[in-house]
């Protein structure tokens, strides 16, 4: 697969080929365009399946004058899906309140055969659940018991909560059947259904009343009515007439289900002229009770299945079934040919089921050894991995009331879950996680690519080692499929491709080179990974100038800390010193100097002769010497790494020039990589010095 990306952000045009259902690296210096090529991919395929907008927020600051470029990325037809491993995804899906990883129980327990063992029970429990479903009386008998419920307010000891919707109706009386004398007039308003809206109508127009004698409506005389108007007010508030009539709706749609008894005396509840007496409340009160419980047991009913049964004993399964029945004879206030008609439909469909009961328990068995398997296996396998990489943390997956499990943290030496996994983890230990985490979370969504933008350089050795291992090789992790592994961490060619080739499926490795906006790779071999001693003895026998090779020659003796005469030549000629100089530190750590002797002189470049036949001190001194002739060095150089070492020489004792902070800070890095990684790039086939390092070195020629 080639993809080609145009003008975005730093990257002019570059193509970066991908095998498929392979691990692929590209490695690269700092500021090469990683993250652009990683964004630009994923921008342009998002763009594509959900007609967004993304990749033009890479638009080159060139752009902003020119709107014939525009960024671009083509070779993407065949990827529909991509998912990508960066800051955002770790701040979005990652350490949340309350599980490590958003959808958890998605991604580590349900998966095809979890799916298949719920459908299978919920065929077998269908015909309950159907019935409560398909029936509308049920279910707007379950809707009108949960009102009527509600409408209780708050449980109290005694009484009916003074906030509650009955008590705000019903405390004073019910004054819309009954209405007082003189408000007569107004009947056919306070029992209309709307009565409510006429009575705010009527309360926000009383505020004119008293500008003139007239009504502020029709205009007509209303002295004499005055009183009677003001009174509505006085004895009908709003909320408690709406109160009033949803409280009556609800007993009358229910009116069928209570037995003759109970119709009678609710219905005398509703329609009481003084208000509700204390004998009245508890018996209200014991009739909400069976209706609560009569609810409860629709309910346990309507959500009768793996969830339900699961925490039963498997040879207890039946007499868990046997207590979603329902004795009618409990529920006095509710024996009606209403009632008893939903009740006896329940009872038959829990009958039937009863039948099946042994082959529910037995796919309820399978379900629970599944689950079982799935949370040790996934905890396992990451609690493995924290462990190899020396985290002193593990994770579980708990169940919660709901019977969802969830990923949660829990530190080894306290052994309890870690709340606010964010806040206790390191910068480090958070990546880690977090890398992990979205392994699984790739594998269950299956995306057609991943990418993985720089996720592995702040670890250090035996963390990235248990880091690649997981992702790359164990049973369930990232190997065959197709991954884009953006990186300026050479460790991961050096265990996949060199060190342990045997063990990872070969990943396609190449280096990228940003020069001047223009992306290209070069394919990395096991052969292109090397000992710097090996790469120094390489181009020190390849050919070229003999100040070249002395570079690389110098570096060996300083990797091999053989600081001998031959070392101590070179030193003298990298110094322009036509008289060479030993220099070293005596006991107390401070820098001497003494001349060479010329017996010395011959020791070290016999042995640099050795290496480099054509050295002759005399005849180098002469040539680094000569500023001209180093700077046909220079331009004659074809990789960057000779360049920086040859302006080094050049000016050499120039404070000004060789301590620019660009150059110095790169020549304090390369150094340090150097030192630090046993295995390299060769630099004269790989540019690892990046071209702007070059062109701060050509800005000081032209200075000069």
């Amino acid at each position: 697969m080639q993809i080609e990306i145009k003008n975005c952000n730093n990257i002019d045009s570059g193509v970066i080929h991908l095998v498929e259902n392979r691990l692929n690296i590209k490695y690269a210096i700092n500021g090469t365009g990683k993250s652009t090529i990683s964004k630009a991919i994923c921008n342009a395929i998002t763009d594509r399946e959900n007609g967004t907008n993304k990749l033009f927020e890479l638009s080159p600051f060139k752009a902003a004058n020119d709107a014939t470029i525009k960024p671009t990325v083509t070779g993407i037809e065949l990827i529909k899906s991509v998912k990508i491993f960066d800051e955002t995804y770790i701040n979005e899906f990652v350490f949340q309140s309350d599980e490590l990883l958003k959808g958890s129980f998605d991604i580590f327990i349900r998966c095809i055969d979890y799916d298949a063992g719920i459908n299978a029970i919920e065929t077998l429990v269908a015909e309950v659940k159907n019935l409560l479903s398909e029936d509308q009386d049920i279910e707007k008998l379950i809707s009108d018991f949960d009102e009527l419920s509600g409408s209780f307010g708050k449980q109290t000891r005694t009484g009916i909560h003074a906030s509650s919707a009955i008590a705000k109706a019903l405390k004073e009386g019910n004054k819309v059947t009954n209405i007082p004398q003189d408000l007569e007039i107004y009947k056919d308003y306070i029992q209309d259904r709307n009565n409510f809206k006429w009575i705010k109508w009527q309360l926000e127009g009383k505020q004119f009343i008293d500008v003139t004698g007239n009504c502020p409506y029709c205009v007509n005389d209303i002295t004499e009515r005055k009183e009677a108007i003001n009174k509505v007010g006085e004895i009908y508030e709003v909320k408690a007439i709406e109160n009033l009539n949803k409280v009556v709706a609800v007993f009358q749609r229910l009116n069928k289900y209570f037995s003759d008894k109970t119709k009678t005396i609710i219905d005398e509840f509703i329609k009481n002229v003084d208000g509700y007496t204390t004998e009245q409340v508890d018996y209200l009160k014991e009739v909400k009770h069976q209706v609560d419980r009569l609810n409860e047991k629709f309910g346990e009913a309507k959500n009768i299945g793996f969830f339900s049964l699961k925490d039963v004993n498997v040879d207890q399964v039946i007499e868990k079934l046997k207590t979603y029945t329902i004795d009618i004879n409990l529920y006095n206030h509710l024996q009606s040919e209403g009632t008893l008609e939903k009740v006896v439909k329940i009872n038959e469909s829990i009958e039937q089921l009863l039948k099946k009961a042994g082959e529910l328990q037995g796919k309820i068995n399978i379900q629970k050894k599944l689950i079982e398997k799935l949370v040790d296996e996934n905890k396992v396998t990451i609690n493995l991995f924290l462990r190899n990489a020396g985290y002193k943390y593990s994770v579980d997956l708990i169940e919660d009331e709901k019977g969802k499990h969830k990923l949660k943290l829990i530190h080894v030496d306290l052994e309890n879950e870690v709340k606010d996994a964010k806040a206790c983890l390191s910068y480090g230990e958070r990546n880690a996680f977090a890398l992990v985490l979205f392994m699984f979370d790739a594998l269950k969504n299956q995306p057609d690519l991943v990418v993985l933008d720089d996720p592995i350089s702040s670890f250090d050795k035996n963390k990235k080692y248990a880091i690649v291992e997981m992702l790359f090789r164990k049973e369930s992790c990232f190997r065959g499929k197709t991954v884009l592994l953006l990186s300026h961490d050479f460790e991961p060619i050096v265990d996949m491709v060199y060190h342990h080739s045997d063990r990872f499926e070969k990943p396609f490795a190449a280096f990228l080179e940003n020069y001047y906006g223009v992306i290209t790779e070069k394919e990395i071999d096991k052969f292109d990974v090397q000992t710097f001693i090996e790469i120094n003895e390489k181009n020190i026998s390849n050919g070229g100038n003999v100040v070249s090779k002395l570079v690389y020659l110098r570096r060996t003796y300083e990797i091999t800390n053989a600081r001998g005469m031959a070392y101590q030549l070179v030193s003298n000629v990298f110094h322009k010193r036509s008289e060479p100089e030993f220099r070293d530190k005596d006991e107390a750590g401070n820098m001497v100097s003494r001349m060479m002797t010329l017996e010395e002189i011959n020791l070290g470049a016999e042995e640099i002769q050795q290496k480099i036949p054509e050295f002759n001190y005399t005849d180098v001194i002469g040539l680094v010497s000569d500023k001209l002739q180093m700077i046909d060095l220079y331009n004659q150089s074809t990789n960057n790494y000779e360049k920086l070492h040859i302006y080094r020489i050049i000016f050499d004792g120039n404070d000004e020039s060789i301590k620019s902070d660009v150059i110095q800070k790169f020549i304090n890095q390369a150094f340090h990589i150097e030192n630090d990684y046993i295995y390299q790039l060769n630099p004269a086939k790989f540019q690892t010095v990046p071209q702007y390092v070059i062109d701060e070195c050509n800005r000081f020629f032209s200075n000069e």
